[in-house]
C-alpha cells in the first residue's frame, strides 16, 4: 500500500469524500506514472484546510492506495519525480484492534475488574476489558445520556443544580457536552482505533479524515450511549448514580475493594484490579485518594476565561474572500502568545459556531466551558483563553493545593456574578482600558444562566489577568481583530485539566503505591481530551489484563 500526501483539491471538488478520492486518484496516476485501471482500492485518510494564501484557500489530502496484484511497488516508487519523493511512500496497512477474548476470561482468583468513571477514559477501558471476556463493571457518579441532558437542560433553565449529573459528570464524561473535538498534537496508533469505534457507534464519517475532526454535543449522547450498549452486549455491567466512597487495600497496600454508594445504600465490592478514570473535576475522588494515603503529586493546569466573538469575523479574518464556502465551515483556530515576563497565554477548546456553557459541578461557583453541535452554525466563536498555573504559582506542598486554587476562583466568580449562577462578564475593549463593562456591544454573549457586566480582575491570580491583558494584543497579530473591543470575556474557565497527577508507574500503569489501582486519563493526569483520554483508557485496559497473565 502507498501513501501520497499534500495532494491540492479545490472547495468545490473537496467538498465530498469521492470528489477528493476523485483528486487523490488523478495525482496518484501523475505521480506514479500508471493507469487507473491498476488502481483496486483508495482510501482517504486526511483533509486539512490549506489558507495560507486567502486568494486561493483550498484542501491538502492524503490519500492511500491498493493496486492489482501484478504491480510492483517498490518499481513504482522508483517512478516518481526526486521532487515528489517525499510526498509518496509505501506503508503497512496493518492498524490496532481490541483484544481478542482470552483464554480464560478471568484466571482465578481474580474478581472481575472495576472501571470507575464513564467519561472517555473509562468507557474506552471498560470496552476494551469487554472486547477481552472479562466482564468489567463500569460505575459512574452521573446519570446516563437522556437523563443528564434533562439534568442539564433544567440547570441551564432555572440554576438548580443536580452535583451528580452535570455538564462534568455523567456518562460520556465533560467532553459530551462539548464540541466533541477529536484533533489532538500527539500521534498515538490507538487514535485511529478510536476514532472508528466512535463511527461505528454513530459518529460522522468524516471524523475519520478531517485534520480537525469533531462530532458534537448534539450527536454525542447517541454515541457515548450506544458504546454502553456494546459493552453490555459484550458481558459488562454499567451502573449510574454510583458513588466510589472508599478504597480498601490489604497489609502489603494492594487494592483489595472499593465501596459504592448507590440509592443511599453503601456496598463493599471485592476488586483486585481498579481503573480509576473519574475525570478532571472528581475533588471527593482526590480528596479520599489524598486520606488513604495514595501518592497524589501538584502538576501544572490551567485557568482562565471564554473569549467569544462573531463567528463571521473569525471566518474573514481566516479564510478571506472564501469565508462562508459551504465546504468550509465556522473556522476554528489554535493560538498561542509568549510574553516577556515568562508566561504564555493560549486558546484551548475552541468551538466554531458554538456556545459557552454552564459547566459547574458544585453549589456557589460559577465554571465556563464551550460546546457545539455538529453543524456549527451559532452566530459566535468561543474559545477558553488560558493560563498556566504552576506549582511555583501553589503555596505550601498539598497536593490538592491547586483544587482550592480552582474552587476560590469559582466561588469568586459566582459572588460577581451576583449568585443564582450568573457569570461575570466584560467587553475586551474595556478589560483592556481597566474599566468595568455595563453592557454588550456587537457580540452577544450565549452563558445560558445570563452574565453581569463587570470588571472580572478580581476572581483569577493576579499573573493570569496580566497574561491576558498583555497577551490579547499579540494574539490579534495572528488573527486580525482578536482584540476587537465588543468581544466579550466571560469568566472563570477552571477545568480545562486536573490540577493533580495521581502517580502511576509508567510500563504497569499502576498506582506507585497502590498495586492494582490503576490511575487512567485526565483526572488522574495522563490525557487532555477525548483521543488522548480514549487511547489512555485503551492502555490502562491492556495493561491490566497483562497483569492478569
Amino acid at each position: 500500500m502507498l501513501e501520497i500526501t499534500e495532494i491540492p483539491c479545490s472547495l468545490k471538488q473537496g467538498a465530498t469524500e469521492q470528489g477528493c478520492l476523485d483528486a487523490g486518484t488523478r495525482e496518484a496516476c501523475r505521480l506514479l506514472d500508471i493507469p487507473n485501471s491498476l488502481i483496486t482500492h483508495c482510501e482517504l485518510r486526511r483533509k486539512s484546510i490549506d489558507a495560507r494564501k486567502k486568494s486561493n484557500v483550498r484542501f491538502m489530502l492524503s490519500v492511500r492506495f491498493e493496486f492489482s496484484n501484478d504491480v510492483d511497488e517498490l518499481e513504482l516508487l522508483e517512478r516518481v519525480h526526486p521532487r515528489d519523493c517525499r510526498r509518496v511512500r509505501a506503508i503497512d496497512p496493518s492498524e490496532p484492534d481490541f483484544p481478542s477474548p482470552c483464554a480464560s476470561a478471568l484466571p482465578a482468583p481474580h474478581p472481575r475488574p472495576i472501571v470507575v468513571g464513564a467519561g472517555c477514559a473509562g468507557l474506552f477501558a471498560a470496552l476494551t476489558l469487554a472486547e477481552a471476556g472479562l466482564k468489567p463493571l463500569l460505575i459512574e457518579l452521573g446519570d446516563d445520556a437522556t437523563r443528564r441532558s434533562a439534568a442539564v437542560s433544567h440547570f441551564n433553565a432555572t440554576g438548580e443544580l443536580d452535583p451528580s449529573s452535570n455538564i462534568q459528570f455523567g456518562l460520556g464524561g465533560a467532553g459530551t457536552f462539548s464540541d466533541g473535538k477529536l484533533n489532538t498534537g500527539t500521534k498515538n496508533p490507538l487514535h485511529r482505533l478510536v476514532l472508528k469505534t466512535l463511527v461505528e457507534a454513530g459518529a460522522p464519517r468524516d471524523i475519520l479524515w478531517d485534520a480537525k475532526p469533531h462530532v458534537g454535543s448534539d450527536i454525542l449522547p447517541d454515541v457515548v450511549t450506544n458504546l454502553v450498549d456494546r459493552i453490555r452486549s459484550l458481558g459488562g455491567e454499567v451502573q449510574y448514580r454510583t458513588r466510589l466512597v472508599d478504597v480498601a487495600c490489604d497489609a502489603q497496600g494492594a487494592i483489595q475493594a472499593v465501596r459504592t454508594l448507590s440509592d443511599g445504600r453503601e456496598v463493599e465490592i471485592p476488586a483486585d484490579r481498579v481503573i480509576l478514570a473519574c475525570g478532571h473535576s472528581a475533588r471527593d475522588v482526590f480528596e479520599l485518594l489524598h486520606t488513604r494515603g495514595i501518592a497524589l503529586r501538584r502538576k501544572t493546569f490551567a485557568m482562565g476565561v471564554r473569549i467569544e466573538h462573531l463567528q463571521s469575523d473569525i471566518d474573514a479574518a481566516l479564510y478571506g474572500t472564501a469565508a462562508g464556502h459551504p465546504a468550509l465551515g465556522a473556522a476554528p483556530y489554535s493560538l498561542v502568545a509568549h510574553l516577556p515576563n515568562g508566561r504564555s497565554l493560549f486558546s484551548f477548546c475552541m468551538c466554531p459556531g458554538g456556545e459557552v456553557v454552564a459547566a459547574a459541578s458544585e453549589p456557589g461557583g460559577v465554571v465556563t466551558n464551550g460546546a457545539s453541535l455538529n453543524s456549527r452554525a451559532g452566530a459566535n466563536a468561543n474559545a477558553a483563553l488560558l493560563v498556566n498555573i504552576t506549582e511555583d504559582d501553589l503555596p505550601g506542598t498539598d497536593p490538592l493545593e491547586g483544587i482550592r486554587l480552582q474552587r476560590s476562583c469559582e466561588k469568586a466568580a459566582f459572588a460577581l456574578g451576583g449568585g443564582a449562577f450568573k457569570a461575570p462578564a466584560q467587553l475586551i475593549g474595556d478589560f483592556l482600558s481597566k474599566q468595568p463593562s455595563t453592557g454588550p456591544g456587537r457580540v452577544a454573549p450565549t452563558y445560558p444562566r445570563g452574565v453581569t457586566w463587570t470588571a472580572i480582575d478580581e476572581v483569577l491570580p493576579a499573573h493570569v489577568i496580566e497574561t491576558l491583558r498583555a497577551g490579547i494584543p499579540l494574539l490579534a497579530r495572528k488573527i486580525r481583530g482578536y482584540d476587537d473591543p465588543d468581544a466579550v470575556l466571560t469568566a472563570v474557565e477552571t477545568r480545562s485539566s486536573s490540577p493533580i497527577t495521581i502517580v502511576r508507574d509508567r510500563a504497569t500503569c499502576m498506582s506507585d503505591s497502590t498495586p492494582g489501582l490503576i490511575p487512567c486519563g485526565e483526572g488522574a493526569g495522563y490525557a487532555g481530551g477525548i483521543m488522548s483520554a480514549a487511547a489512555d483508557g485503551i492502555r490502562c485496559a491492556q495493561a491490566l489484563i497483562a497483569s492478569l497473565t
